[in-house]
């Protein structure tokens, strides 16, 4: 007789996972400080040797070792928690929650890749030995002891990140597992190594200004290694919209073309200015090769699911043309980018997103769709060009920057806000009808709605059905006579959770299809009979099935603050420290087009 399964744990981590877990990480954190340690008291000469083979490697020749070794670190670190972050999306969108944090092998490269950022850096605090300052806008640590801005901020994007995890399980424990990729603490993982990528590129400027001999305009070395910087950045503002790549958002589509407008707009704005000429192509071939590769890995080599990649070289395009009559003027080209990229770009992806996207961009969301794509490519483009300009130590006044920081900031929560208002169909229902089922699958499912304005123009119509090893997205087709139908058979058994999904303008809800029984949750079995009537509900509820009940509305929004507040505080840190750097003078290293950079600040 076969011994019963244990349900899967519904709320946060056993606790041997969590001693397990924190023994290791209080290990590798204590062996990092104490080989930072043993180097700076001169007992270990490796990281030293380490850090000089990396001053003569390409494309780092010629850069402290404090800038070369962490860096590539980081970037290998950075790859493998991209590969962690799709390989763990793809597992929990086919096989529902795990059964702890080390039962899932998806978790490792993660842990890894965030730590690793962390790692490097400390590497780059500890490695400036003695009273060897790097570089004018070093910070005090101790008396004889300056580490470089980038290499703080470095550590704290990886520490950032790293946080999210006991904080996740904290979360989970407290609310329940919500098995959606925009959890507030899942997004800590997401923004820190993101985000890490302006670390580095702080730290290179803090390189180039500690060798004022390295001076000319941008080698060929340095041109491979900010544009693979700047398509690292690409890719880390990309993660954010993985549900949307995977087909399975539970948040109103219009938050996909400002997603990609915003990470449009800011990295390639940075990537075309301070890479150089066709730096913001360079970027999006770069990030073609290593966001598709994962996506390769993840899908057909490991047999997950395969993530759709959003496709940037028409912004790119529009970019690069840009730059021949605007790159001089930085701050009007940020903002003329974002413009572009938020129109012409809109209408490359609603074009691109009919051949290649899960849920394909509609005409009910074409208005709200271009309002968005427009708040984030702005906000984007002005980000970015306020980035350019701070590693090439030609910020405006602070008075200028910080308006137009706050106004990039403005406009997001502005975006962001929108995009999170919707409703659920009041007083609807579904109809539905299923055909024979034949090994666990109904061969068909038709719907009515009632009534059937609920489906006038929809969003988006479908079927889904996720968590029973696979998924499976159908949208559904009109019949002609008020009836939608599905185009392929439908799960209805075993772990399988189905539902009928439907957005249309702000309006989202949807039906339950079939339900398995989950003893951990209490939850009971909601079966597919042949046919039935059952409401439109949120379909967070069903979504999430796993939330737990009851739990305060005003406990979850001081949870989501307390979030809010580490991520913001993450992003004035990076504004800081590209600020602190700027004001130790112009790169002695010039980009291409920056001749009349002065100028055109000065008039602003």
């Amino acid at each position: 007789m076969a011994a019963p399964v244990e349900p899967k744990a519904a709320g946060g981590a056993a606790l041997d996972q969590i001693a397990i877990a924190t023994g290791g990480a209080a290990v590798l954190t204590a062996a990092l400080l104490l080989g930072g340690w043993a180097h700076r008291t001169g007992r270990t000469q490796v990281l030293a040797t380490a850090a000089a083979s990396f001053e003569r490697a390409k494309p780092t020749r010629g850069l402290p070792g404090w800038v070369g070794l962490p860096t590539y670190a980081a970037m290998v670190s950075l790859i493998t928690a991209l590969l962690g972050m799709y390989w763990d999306i793809s597992l929990h969108i086919s096989q529902g929650r795990d059964e702890g944090p080390l039962a899932n092998i998806a978790h490792y490269p993660i842990l890894i890749g965030l730590f690793g950022i962390f790692a490097s850096g400390v590497l780059a605090m500890v490695l400036p030995l003695g009273r060897e300052k790097p570089g004018p806008a070093a910070i005090r640590i101790t008396e004889d002891w300056y580490a470089p801005v980038g290499g703080v901020l470095l550590a704290g994007a990886g520490f950032y990140a790293l946080l999210g995890f006991p904080l996740d399980d904290a979360w989970h424990r407290v609310f329940g597992q919500d098995v959606t990729l925009w959890g507030p603490t899942h997004l800590m993982l997401i923004g820190g190594a993101g985000l890490s990528l302006v670390a580095l590129a702080v730290l290179d400027r803090e390189g180039r200004l500690a060798r004022q001999g390295s001076t000319g305009q941008t080698s060929g070395r340095q041109y491979l290694y900010r544009g693979m910087m700047m398509g690292g950045f690409l890719i880390g503002l990309s993660v954010f919209q993985a549900e949307w790549d995977f087909g399975v958002p539970q948040f109103r589509m219009v938050h996909q073309p400002y997603l990609i407008a915003a990470a449009a707009a800011c990295a390639l704005v940075v990537a075309r200015l301070w890479v150089g000429r066709y730096g913001a192509l360079f970027a999006v071939g770069f990030y073609l090769l290593v966001r598709g590769g994962v996506a390769v890995v993840v899908g057909p080599a490991l047999g997950e699911l395969f993530a759709t990649v959003p496709f940037y070289l028409g912004e790119a395009v529009i970019i690069e043309l840009l730059a021949v009559v605007l790159a001089r003027r930085v701050l009007a080209f940020g903002v003329v980018a974002g413009v572009l990229v938020g129109t012409v770009g809109y209408a490359v992806q609603y074009a691109w997103s009919q051949v290649a996207f899960p849920l394909p961009w509609t005409p009910d969301m074409l208005a709200e769709g271009l309002l968005s794509a427009l708040l984030g490519g702005v906000a984007g483009g002005l980000a970015g060009a306020l980035t350019v300009l701070g590693l090439w130590g030609r910020l405006p006044r602070p008075a200028v920057s910080r308006s137009l920081l706050a106004t990039s900031l403005v406009l997001v929560a502005i975006a962001v806000g929108n995009a999170l208002v919707y409703t659920v169909p009041q007083g609807a229902n579904a109809q539905v009808t299923l055909g024979p089922v034949r090994d666990g699958a109904a061969e068909s499912l038709t719907v009515r709605m009632d009534p059937m304005s609920t489906v006038d123009q929809p969003t988006w119509f479908t079927v889904t059905a996720w968590q029973g090893g696979d998924l499976h997205v159908d949208r559904l087709v009109p019949t002609g006579d008020g009836s939608w139908r599905t185009t392929e058979p439908v799960p209805v058994s075993g772990d399988w959770k189905t539902l009928l999904r439907v957005h249309e303008g702000r309006a989202m809800g949807g039906v339950e299809i079939y339900l398995p029984a989950d003893p951990a949750l209490d939850a009971s079995l909601v079966p597919a009979d042949p046919s039935f009537t059952r409401p439109v509900i949120p379909e967070h509820e069903i979504l999430q099935r796993e939330l737990k009940p009851g739990v305060p509305v005003w406990l979850f929004t001081v949870g989501s603050i307390v979030v809010l507040g580490l991520t913001l505080a993450l992003v004035l840190s990076l504004a800081w420290g590209v600020g602190r750097t700027a004001r130790c003078g112009p790169d002695p290293v010039r980009g291409l087009e920056d001749e009349d950079a002065d100028r055109q600040v000065a008039q602003a």
